[in-house]
């Protein structure tokens, strides 16, 4: 079973709106409305005005893919709906050797957090998944290879396995499904949707980064983190970074949100009809 000590009456939790895609194809109507209508101006106007129209056609769709706080595909929580000064630590791409030293600096600080872990690093270090479990933090899906470089124009038979084998693992070692998944990178392009409405999940972006995947400057990346902070904000970390450094970074933040009055949360999944 799901062992957890998590209380959310205790943590203060605060609820979020829990939104699935609902409608995963939508998109395919405004599609085809802007390619008759580019047909339309070059059949009237030629190339000189059917170009352009047809290139301005697909910007949309390319911002929708790339941005990572684009709704056009599917919804996505980019902060909680809270005035109380509280955040939502969010730490991707485990589990890995940072994981038990997280999860110590965490406890330290009362601190909760939700791994977006990636499905096969889950079932090669279980015993590390189940960690962040009974420690009482959140799990959420991030894919099961993390492909990174090509995530975002994954196909629908790749995207739809890269999503239903991961929830598969996480369910196996947890017990219960997560709820929350963070695309690869932030990206989302329309193959997605189906994907996470056939297992229920919401998607979660992100309001406060400070590139701690890359960069390995600890005072830069908490600063742009800072810089970001606002009640309800979501946190995105990352643990495993070759750099090496995201116990210091993260040990710097907690430090950081304490002197800032900053409580973390775990949200509480809150049904949007």
């Amino acid at each position: 079973m799901y062992a957890s000590r998590y209380d959310p009456v205790m943590n203060s939790a605060v609820s979020a709106p829990h939104r699935p895609p609902r409608r995963p194809h939508a998109w395919l109507a405004a599609l085809l409305l802007s390619q008759l209508l580019v047909a339309a101006l070059w059949w009237r106007f030629g190339a000189r005005w059917g170009l352009p129209a047809m290139i301005a056609s697909h910007l949309p769709f390319w911002w929708g893919t790339l941005a990572p706080g684009s709704a056009l595909f599917s919804p996505v929580l980019r902060r909680l709906p809270t005035s109380e000064r509280v955040v939502w630590l969010t730490i991707d791409d485990g589990p890995s050797d940072d994981t038990r030293a997280i999860l110590d600096l965490l406890d330290a600080h009362g601190a909760k957090a939700t791994f977006f872990v990636v499905g096969e690093r889950a079932r090669a270090r279980p015993e590390l998944v189940r960690a962040i479990v009974e420690r009482g933090h959140g799990i959420g899906n991030h894919s099961q290879c993390h492909p990174s470089a090509w995530f975002w124009a994954l196909p629908p038979r790749r995207m739809r396995a890269e999503i239903d084998e991961a929830q598969r693992t996480l369910t196996a070692l947890c017990g219960r499904a997560p709820r929350w998944f963070r695309a690869v990178a932030g990206h989302a392009n329309p193959f997605l949707a189906p994907a996470l409405r056939a297992h229920g999940l919401a998607r979660v972006a992100w309001s406060a980064r400070g590139y701690d995947a890359v960069l390995s400057d600890v005072t830069r990346t908490i600063a742009r983190i800072e810089r970001d902070l606002a009640p309800g904000a979501i946190v995105l970390l990352h643990e495993g970074a070759r750099h090496g450094r995201n116990v210091e970074m993260l040990a710097r933040l907690l430090q950081r949100l304490d002197a800032l009055g900053y409580r973390t949360v775990l949200p509480e999944p809150l049904e949007v009809a």
